[in-house]
């Protein structure tokens, strides 16, 4: 199977210095998700991407994501089978072609997979739909047989040509050795002077190649972006697409239209999440978690009956069973709250292990720490864990008890079952079961209060 997409244009409508096919669609670019629903497909396959304007971008793109395909460059924008023709050197003539489009985002594997098993025997196998609207797509013209005969665009169509609603997608199967001898003859005879894909259609018609069509399951599987409106369109018409389909597996969404999936959520049961949040990269979501209004979620794994509450961020973390998150928490990467621990508003921590039944409540940081259990962390305590070079390890040990606004300079270890008090900043380890106090001494002096001069 060979594989052709297409991702020349320009762009112009876009308005924009990145080129049309790099604008995201739930955080990743257009041409992004057509590629990955290739390898979903054939992971082995090495399609071929036609690239044109803003070529240097998009290939610091593939470079970076997509480094296993084959570039082909049209120097000059001609048309849809000028583009084709500049992959065609890539292309192995056996077997079928499959022709997309890298500003069609939102094309399923499935739909994909069963149009490639209509054009397994030879046949040249088209992508269409109904619209009620259909100015601008070209028409699928039949005979009276209702056989595809050919494929007429809008600005070549007659008036009664133009009154057909079955619309051609662009996305098409073809037998890759009749479409090399096809895109050889066709020709720039229509209104835009262009050579047009679509002209093989009549070419494979009068050889009596057969054609078939399907329709997607979903209308977005086949919409295009070609400006800021229909971008924005195609966001949210997806997004609700990605929530319908958590609602239908027993998901609680307070409001579907607020909802951002930017990513693979995988989630398990008796869940329930509130308005605004976003949810980014890979995200695991176990049973009966709480999830509260705007959080944000990203690449990180929730336990069972775990409570994240409002404007909490959570970025490449665990957090373990029944534990609880915020208000107004971050948590950072490389962290994991274990079961039970609370770590409340204002609290950020990264990079550190917060054991069970431990809290942190109030107004903390906590950064490449170690936390036993049942430790508790007054409001105000900071890990000092960085000297302007290198990053250290602060240790806190079981049934530890922190009092408010202590400084913990690393690296350090506070024994198990110690007390630090309230203030205190400590710059060597403080011993098991003891009370370490490091504060200045209270004194209270005469004194006048400045007053403004007149």
């Amino acid at each position: 199977m060979n594989i052709v997409i297409l991702a020349a244009g320009q762009g112009k409508r876009m308005y924009s210095a990145l080129p049309k096919v790099l604008h995201p669609i739930a955080g990743k670019a257009m041409l992004g998700h057509v590629l990955d629903t290739i390898q979903e497909i054939d992971s082995n396959t090495k399609p071929s991407v036609v690239l044109g304007h803003g070529q240097d971008f998009v290939r610091k793109f593939l470079d970076k994501y997509h480094p296993n395909v084959q570039i082909a460059i049209q120097s000059e924008q001609k048309g849809t089978g000028h583009a084709v023709q500049q992959a065609l050197p890539f292309l192995g003539d056996e077997g079928s072609t499959l022709i997309l489009y890298g500003d069609v985002p939102l094309i399923q594997s499935s739909t994909l997979k069963e149009l490639l098993r209509l054009a397994e025997d030879g046949a040249l196998a088209i992508l269409t739909q109904e619209m009620s609207n259909p100015t601008g797509y070209g028409r699928i013209v039949r005979n009276l047989e209702g056989e595809v005969s050919g494929i007429i665009e809008e600005k070549d169509a007659t008036p009664e040509i133009k009154k057909i609603k079955e619309i051609n997608t662009g996305i098409m199967a073809c037998p890759t050795k009749d479409l090399r001898r096809w895109l050889s003859v066709i020709q720039p005879n229509n209104a835009q002077g262009e050579y047009y894909l679509t002209d093989i259609v009549g070419l494979a018609a009068k050889e009596s190649v057969p054609i078939r069509t399907m329709m997607p399951q979903f209308a977005f599987e086949v919409e295009g972006v070609n400006n800021r409106l229909q971008l924005a369109t195609l966001e949210r018409t997806w997004q609700s697409h990605l929530a319908t389909q958590l609602l239908q597996n027993g998901l609680t969404l307070l409001d579907p239209q607020r909802i951002d999936i930017r990513g693979k959520l995988s989630v398990g049961k008796d869940i329930s999440i509130d308005v605004g949040c976003v949810f980014e990269g890979n995200v695991e979501i176990a049973d009966g978690v709480q999830i509260g209004p705007y959080c944000v979620i990203k690449d990180s794994k929730i336990g069972a009956n775990t409570q994240i509450k409002a404007f909490s961020h959570i970025e490449g973390a665990t957090i373990n069973d029944e534990a609880v998150i915020g208000p107004y928490a971050r948590v950072r990467p490389g962290t994991l709250i274990d079961s039970q621990a609370h770590i409340g508003n204002f609290v950020e921590v990264k990079n550190s292990y917060i054991g069970t039944n431990s809290k942190a409540n109030h107004l903390s940081y906590i950064g490449d720490a170690k936390v036993g259990n049942r430790v508790n962390i007054g409001a105000g305590t900071i890990t000092c864990n960085y000297d302007g070079v290198n990053k250290h390890l602060t240790t806190i040990e079981d049934d530890v008890f922190i009092g408010s606004d202590s400084q913990l300079v690393a690296p350090v270890t506070v024994g198990k079952g110690a007390t630090l008090g309230a203030g205190t900043t400590l710059t060597k380890d403080a011993p098991a079961d003891k009370l370490t106090i490091s504060r200045a001494k209270q004194l209270s002096v005469e004194w006048k209060r400045p007053v403004k001069n007149k």
